[in-house]
């Protein structure tokens, strides 16, 4: 038996930790020896939860000789510094989406990556889940011909959710085009084969007390012919996880009698300062914290993650992810194919980055990769503002997709 662990350290232990933590727990691959984050009480908990070391400092962290790889979840405008810590101190990186917020910076980091001899994995995105990850597989067999199109929806509460008050700032990467459109664009690239032509999009700021984007929708060409509608709506009054079960983003079952939850939670904080409280309080730490920790029984969720509604259309057949696997519906025939529920949820993630640092393998969610999808993302916003068709040009294909 391998007993060979990945000893990570986690930058930042907020709402992308809590999210991850289940990951790292349940998978016996993984062994958090380090977290660093500003507040005092998750710092605490860490240690309480994991035994490990704790760092008000991320630079500290990934000075420790006990890391290995650095786990990158502070908030969006840190990645790019975190990342070039890590690397500086000859650490593996998975960082969250957004990459980074230009493309300069994305290219910071690969470039500080790759000279430190360290792979850079950026996820978790939906573009891991077994079920896209399968209809890329039978869209790039041609089984069913040549793909032709894909479309999809999302339509969810997120602008309504507690934020900080950057997270509502389309400059600080607040929005739903740095943390939303990450996923979508990363699922059509994958099934597409990554390389995109070009983007008309409209992005839409339509509540002046939250003022970022929260809806975008968004057609892209791909330079192989095929096209890509994209819809998301984080203002949505209409929940999307209607269409898929009512299993929710994570896998859980999802209860429709919660409708209206985040807003009406939002309402009880009157005030900024009262919203921030109110997300501190429900963040890893917190007093209101109801997530996993190590002493508590972490319980994997019964299906696979989704994204919403995705459907790929080829030739012959179109081609729908969903939470428990795949439907395919063909020419003289309606088929579902069923994947099992991994051990651990986002184990793709620590699949792919396992194959980096043990294997040697380069990952697929790579810098190039993930400047890729940084490009279409901030090609949406480039649209919308000017109005006009978008041409991409750093846009790379997936190894043995054919396109």
């Amino acid at each position: 038996m391998n007993c060979r662990r990945l000893r990570i350290g986690v930058a930042g232990l907020g709402r992308a930790f809590s999210f991850m933590l289940p990951t790292f727990v349940l998978d016996p691959r993984c062994e958090l020896v380090a977290g660093a984050d500003p507040r005092a009480e998750a710092r605490e908990r860490f240690a309480a939860d994991f035994g490990a070391a704790t760092y008000d400092d991320v630079d500290a962290m990934c000075a420790d000789p006990n890391v290995e790889a650095v786990y990158v979840s502070t908030p969006h405008q840190f990645h790019v510094a975190n990342a070039l810590s890590a690397a500086r101190h000859g650490r593996h990186v998975l960082v969250e989406k957004p990459m980074a917020l230009s493309l300069d910076d994305c290219r910071r980091m690969i470039d500080a990556t790759r000279q430190a001899g360290v792979h850079l994995i950026v996820g978790h995105s939906h573009s891991f889940d077994g079920p896209v990850q399968r209809a890329a597989a039978l869209a790039h067999s041609r089984a069913f011909g040549p793909l032709r199109m894909i479309t999809a929806l999302n339509s969810t509460d997120f602008i309504y959710r507690p934020r900080r008050p950057e997270e509502l700032s389309t400059e600080m990467g607040g929005g739903v085009i740095f943390n939303q459109a990450p996923h979508q664009v990363e699922m059509l690239r994958l099934i597409g084969g990554g390389r995109l032509a070009s983007v008309r999009a409209t992005a839409g700021v339509w509540d002046a007390a939250r003022p970022t984007e929260g809806a975008y929708s968004a057609f892209f060409t791909f330079e192989s012919g095929a096209c890509a509608t994209l819809t998301y709506n984080g203002y949505a009054h209409f929940d999307s996880d209607e269409f898929c079960d009512w299993i929710a983003e994570s896998g859980a079952p999802k209860d429709p009698a919660d409708y209206g939850a985040a807003r009406r939670a939002l309402a009880a904080a009157d005030a900024q300062d009262a919203e921030v409280a109110l997300k501190a309080a429900v963040n890893y730490g917190g007093p209101k914290y109801a997530g996993p920790g190590a002493t508590s029984v972490i319980r994997r969720p019964p299906h696979h993650q989704n994204f919403g509604l995705l459907i790929a259309s080829c030739e012959k057949a179109d081609l729908r992810p969903t939470s428990k696997g795949v439907m395919i519906y063909a020419d003289g025939e309606r088929l579902f194919e069923e994947l099992p529920v991994p051990p651990a949820p986002r184990q793709e993630v620590i699949d792919e980055l396992w194959r980096a640092v043990v294997d040697g393998v380069e990952p697929i969610h790579n810098g190039e990769w993930s400047l890729a999808t940084m490009e279409a993302c901030l090609a949406i916003l480039q649209s919308s503002r000017e109005g006009d068709e978008i041409a991409l040009h750093h846009q790379i294909g997936l190894p043995g997709a054919g396109a």
